[in-house]
């Protein structure tokens, strides 16, 4: 699947060495990647000569490879099935532990990183096109809980920590 062309030519001015283009196994759509040796460029922006090869990728090309195909995801569906949210900094490593346990149990998991106020992460959860919140807070943590909020419904309820698997089985 590889084929030599000596006479491709890129035209960015800091190869200084062999180029190379790659196609879809077709070669029906323009590169979808492009690049080559480039020992001087570093060298460029101040740093020390350095030997280097690099490349790009187009995004347009992916697009239209994978609309062809048929695995271009539809992005009008909503793609996570629950947001986790912690209340406080403090609690990042909890947040992190239940997305893992989430994911783990088949679902789609998006995390708040940062310190923001709780109607933000609901908005945001809303913007996402998630079912569910988990909030993760300080006194439930303590007690081996996380609040949960079906944004479908509204219905909260408490769910313990050791039973979020079966909590995301059976969640919808």
């Amino acid at each position: 699947w590889v084929e030599f062309d000596a006479s491709v030519i890129r035209g960015l001015s800091y190869y200084t060495g062999v180029v190379f283009e790659a196609f879809d196994r077709r070669g029906e759509l323009r590169a979808i990647a492009g690049g080559g040796r480039y020992d001087a460029l570093l060298e460029s922006f101040g740093g020390e000569r350095t030997p280097a090869v690099g490349f790009g990728f187009g995004d347009a090309v992916i697009v239209e490879l994978m609309k062809e195909r048929g695995v271009l995801p539809d992005f009008e569906k909503p793609s996570v099935d629950v947001l986790v949210y912690g209340m406080d900094e403090e609690l990042m490593g909890a947040v992190v532990q239940v997305a893992g346990t989430l994911r783990a149990s088949g679902k789609t998991v998006d995390v708040v990183h940062e310190p923001k106020k709780p109607k933000w992460a609901f908005r945001h959860a809303d913007r996402i096109g998630a079912g569910s919140v988990v909030v993760v807070g300080g006194d439930e943590w303590k007690e081996g809980q996380v609040s949960v909020k079906n944004l479908e419904t509204g219905e909260q309820t408490r769910v313990a920590v050791g039973e979020l698997g079966d909590w995301a089985a059976a969640a919808a």
